[in-house]
């Protein structure tokens, strides 16, 4: 089948991705090798079927960088006793059953802190697929420190075949081959392969549990191998041949919680101490895993200010966490689609048997973890708000999906809020800069009156009372049926 054949079928039959939360900018395919991000491009321009993107999904790669580099203050703030107040009336008679932690930076020479039961620690689910790219990418920065292009060669450079590694793992990744324009949404498997980059990208896009195995199996070669890596396969095989899951185990610990604790995070409230695969956990010895909303926040904050290993590494899991597919859970409210966000989000629930109850996802009655963490900046034009935040909770029966997806709204709102008298300032001055005189009429001009409204004459509407354009989906364009999305997959 020729090129042009390809396509006509991707139009007509193309599965549109819905249930994965997929990210890095996507003008970003030449520089990274990643391939989803050109099929996703082509998708913008129609040349192939899928989802149009909201406009705080469209940002290029130059613009996304750490924002508070010309800070230098540490992770101390007092409370705002103001922000504690409206979480809890957010969040009701659910509150103890909660931690959250807000770092408003929308001033940022005056930031605000909150936090609801901050303190609270446990399992974050795949939010710990974070601690493994700050794992990666400190012992990238370790081989290669002065030389930022040598990462970036063992990132684009380096391709992995999956092995067992991956088994097993529900979550689906896109494969896309920009020569051929073959597509496909599925599960990872034994002997698909790709660069490294686009195992990260699986890791914290899709959330692929596969994907964040083979990574930690990276890491162990990386840390073990130094510069030489990546190895040939036969001494790959040699290595995993003359050692036992205890001693790889140790040499993953040790680049684990080095890196967190190098960066100025506590590793007793923050640590993923395992792997993501049956298979994994099988072949690398670990240890619990938790994590918790103050210290999430703070990881944050270092990569804003891009102190998380270094500003490359700081900019490199920004735009890894960038959201530029269907958003999902805390990051899916319509109050955030025209802004930028970076999220990461993990679920861990289950069900024991009870009288009349049916047990659905995020809807556990004897486990329902639900954890979130976000960037959130924006508009592009104005950058208005900027904030950080990180969400863990544990609310039996309830939907927590939906749940996170109200507090995202309503932490927005109280942001804007705050700073309401300042935005309006700013709009006012941005207002008044965008008026344009009239030129003088000159002595001798002619002066052209406006010609009246005729009846049957259009009347053009423009202000509060215009109805504003359709949705990014086809401007107003004729589409082809969709193909009904995949559903989000219960659990991550």
């Amino acid at each position: 089948m020729n090129m042009r054949a390809k396509a006509l079928a991707l139009l007509a039959g193309c599965v549109v991705i819905a249930g994965a939360a997929l990210a890095y900018p996507i003008d970003a395919y030449d520089e990274t090798g990643i391939r989803r991000l050109d099929y996703y491009q082509r998708a913008q321009t129609g040349e192939v079927r899928g989802r149009k993107l909201s406009p705080g999904a469209r940002l290029s790669t130059d613009y996304i960088e750490p924002r508070l580099l010309d800070t230098d203050y540490g992770f101390e703030f007092e409370t705002d006793e103001t922000y504690v107040r409206q979480l809890k009336s957010f969040l009701g008679a659910d509150a103890a059953r909660y931690g959250v932690a807000v770092l408003d930076v929308t001033d940022p020479d005056n930031p605000i802190y909150a936090d609801l039961n901050g303190g609270l620690r446990e399992n974050v689910g795949s939010v710990g697929k974070m601690m493994v790219g700050l794992a990666f990418f400190q012992a990238l920065a370790d081989i290669y420190p002065d030389d930022v292009a040598a990462r970036e060669r063992i990132l684009k450079g380096t391709w992995i075949v999956a092995d067992d590694f991956v088994n097993f793992d529900h979550h689906e990744v896109v494969f896309w081959d920009p020569e051929t324009m073959d597509f496909a949404f599925r599960q990872v498997r034994p002997g698909d392969s790709g660069s490294l980059y686009e195992w990260l990208d699986w890791m914290l896009s899709a959330s692929n549990n596969g994907a964040a195995s083979t990574v930690e199996k990276h890491l162990i070669l990386l840390k073990h191998f130094g510069a030489e890596y990546p190895v040939s396969a036969e001494r790959e095989a040699a290595f995993f041949a003359e050692t036992g899951p205890k001693s790889r185990g140790e040499i993953f610990l040790d680049a684990m919680n080095g890196a967190v604790i190098r960066n100025g995070l506590d590793p007793d409230l923050l640590r993923q101490g395992s792997f993501f695969t049956r298979t994994g956990k099988q072949k690398v010895a670990g240890t619990t895993s938790y994590g918790n909303p103050r210290e999430l926040v703070h990881l944050l904050m270092l990569i804003e200010q891009g102190r998380m290993v270094d500003t490359w590494s700081s900019t490199e899991m920004k735009r890894l966490l960038y959201m530029t597919q269907k958003r999902i859970r805390y990051a899916s409210h319509p109050a955030l689609f025209d802004y930028a966000v970076y999220f990461k989000s993990g679920s861990l629930y289950s069900c024991q048997p009870e009288p009349d109850f049916v047990c659905k996802k995020y809807q556990g009655n004897k486990r329902n973890q639900l954890a979130s963490v976000a960037i959130v900046e924006g508009p592009e034009e104005t950058q208005d708000v900027h904030y950080l935040v990180a969400v863990s909770s544990n609310v039996l029966y309830k939907n927590s999906a939906v749940a996170h997806q109200t507090l995202a709204m309503r932490i927005h709102r109280m942001i804007e809020a705050r700073h309401a008298e300042r935005l309006a300032q700013r709009k006012a001055e941005r207002a008044a800069e965008a008026v344009v005189p009239n030129p003088p009429v000159l002595e001798g001009d002619p002066v052209v009156p406006d010609p009246p409204v005729l009846e049957g004459d259009p009347v053009v509407i423009d202000g509060p009372d215009a109805m504003e354009g359709v949705d990014e989906v086809g401007q107003g364009e004729p589409q082809a049926p969709q193909t009904p999305s995949p559903p989000v997959l219960s659990t991550d």
